[in-house]
């Protein structure tokens, strides 16, 4: 009975963390985290604006990247009030409610993103193995309707878990690791049986990021073998060329989510500060990167770029 009324006094709020043993210096740890939103919010913005403004970049393979860039805006600022809010003010206090709308949208969000880069592989595909089909394929109809799939199909998969950790009750410390609310840690602060969550979010996991990088990978088999049955040297450069950042910001992507996955699965050993640096590579290195990969790499966004500030 007493468990009981321990549990009830237990206030509706989790404690957010910084860089734990450096609450010191949080104000001088803000700034590379201020640096890397403002950067990442500026970069994807322009991606954004260059795409909008320039008629000629109204192709599927840059309205993807559009797609893309407005993704990675939505993961930034999801983490970006708790996280500078946390540095600056050391506000770590953030209610149920707000934590799980928290991570749904992180959540959500990320295996968007991931559907997005598969459909990118499938402008590739289709772009390098059928060309002359290529605009009655990717029309915009069925571009803006791959679009909605994609964040349809992160915000329905992702729904039941934020409901599932509201029907728990929570009577731990209420401490997390990292300054924004993630699944993986927050159903683990639940004094009830989680095993639903485990098992869902697991099915999720390698239903949605698992089949995407499987058809990724067989997207890209098939543009080798077209590639390779090229005989012009030059004319395989530059299909290859037009896969490069894609190929990137796949590795990007996927690199820091299985790597994120795979320490709370299995990483039971591992430093606290390794997950508090893996969390935060995995949220803010993509969509700081990827505008800047696609700066790089894709020629016509690059120039575009320099007849913007370059006049």
């Amino acid at each position: 009975m007493s468990d009981v009324n321990d549990t009830k006094l237990q206030p509706a709020v989790f404690f957010l963390t910084g860089i734990l043993g450096q609450e010191d210096v949080h104000v001088w740890i803000s700034i590379p985290f201020c640096l890397t939103y403002v950067t990442s919010i500026f970069g994807n913005t322009l991606i954004l604006f260059i795409i909008k403004t320039d008629p000629f970049l109204h192709e599927p393979m840059y309205i993807f990247i559009s797609m893309l860039a407005i993704t990675d805006l939505g993961l930034t600022i999801s983490t970006l009030p708790t996280t500078l809010g946390i540095f600056w003010f050391n506000s770590r206090e953030i209610s149920h409610d707000a934590c799980f709308a928290q991570l749904f949208f992180i959540s959500s969000l990320s295996y968007t993103e991931s559907s997005v880069l598969l459909s990118m592989a499938f402008d590739r595909f289709v772009a390098i193995c059928n060309p002359l089909r290529y605009a009655s394929i990717l029309s915009p109809t069925r571009i803006a309707k791959m679009g909605l799939v994609s964040l349809l199909r992160g915000a329905v998969l992702v729904f039941p878990l934020p409901v599932l950790l509201k029907q728990y009750r929570y009577c731990h410390a209420n401490i997390l690791s990292h300054s924004y609310c993630l699944h993986q840690e927050v159903m683990t602060m639940a004094c009830s049986d989680i095993r639903v969550n485990i098992i869902y979010g697991f099915f999720v996991t390698v239903s949605s990021a698992g089949l995407d990088v499987l058809l990724i990978l067989l997207s890209y088999v098939k543009i080798l073998k077209t590639v390779l049955s090229i005989t012009s040297h030059a004319q395989r450069l530059k299909a290859l060329n037009t896969c490069v950042s894609h190929v990137c910001v796949v590795l990007l992507f996927y690199a820091t989510l299985i790597s994120l996955s795979v320490i709370y699965r299995f990483g039971k050993n591992f430093s606290p500060l390794v997950k508090i640096v893996m969390g935060h590579v995995y949220l803010l290195v993509p969509p700081l990167m990827n505008p800047i990969v696609y700066s790089l790499k894709t020629k016509h966004i690059r120039v575009r770029i320099i007849r913007l500030f370059v006049k």
